[in-house]
């Protein structure tokens, strides 16, 4: 991707295309630090159910971005492209943060490891599934019109395991409840915002940028 032209001195104006699923958190995160220099655009949180159709509309973004920008970062795993996501990112000459999928980049990619090994009949939600649990989970795999679709999808789940980014009661509540509806084991773990702050502190203007945090 040609890059903007950008005046000696300056932070290098970056990009930031992330899941929707990440808006809150990645802004935050831009604010609380104040760089000023990233831009955010988002794809659709809703594509965690159709990932076959996230390289054509990054593409797509990419194409609007194409000069304008002196790095792109891609806040996304692989996330079910099966490395088509990839492909793009590197057609483009971005960066995509690390990990299968937000997942590993909440809890670690090591410790995700290890709990996908311990546990591996394991539901996952974030912050932002349990808000959108009815959204995203019951009504975007048709719950709630076909209910008897649930030992289809999670009949070889055991357990729901909360990943909690905050520390919120009302989010534990909700995601128990969850639970409940999925007929599954509660667990919750909290990860704060795990790696989500070191991919973007990567492309902060401290220096040279650190690609080893992408990679």
């Amino acid at each position: 991707m040609a890059a903007a032209v950008t005046p000696p001195n300056t932070p290098p104006r970056t990009l930031i295309i992330a899941c929707g699923a990440l808006a809150r958190e990645v802004t935050g995160l831009i604010a609380a630090h104040g760089w000023s220099h990233m831009s955010l655009t988002c794809l659709p949180a809703d594509l965690h159910n159709r990932p076959a159709r996230i390289p054509a509309l990054l593409r797509a973004r990419l194409d609007a971005a194409r000069g304008k920008y002196d790095r792109t970062v891609v806040m996304y795993g692989d996330c079910g492209t099966g490395g088509a996501l990839d492909r793009v990112v590197d057609e483009y000459g971005a960066e995509r943060m690390p990990g299968d999928h937000c997942y590993a980049t909440y809890a670690g990619e090591d410790d995700f490891a290890q709990l996908a090994e311990a546990e591996p009949g394991t539901f996952y939600l974030t912050d932002y599934l349990v808000r959108q649990f009815d959204t995203i989970v019951w009504k975007g795999l048709g719950l709630d019109r076909h209910p008897q679709l649930r030992d289809t999808y999670f009949g070889n789940y055991t357990t729901l395991m909360y990943l909690a980014q905050t520390e919120d009661e009302a989010l534990e509540a909700a995601a128990r409840k969850a639970a409940e509806r999925l007929g599954l084991a509660y667990a919750h773990r909290f990860t704060g915002l795990g790696r989500l702050t070191t991919v973007l502190e990567g492309a902060a203007p401290h220096g040279q940028p650190d690609h080893r945090l992408l990679a």
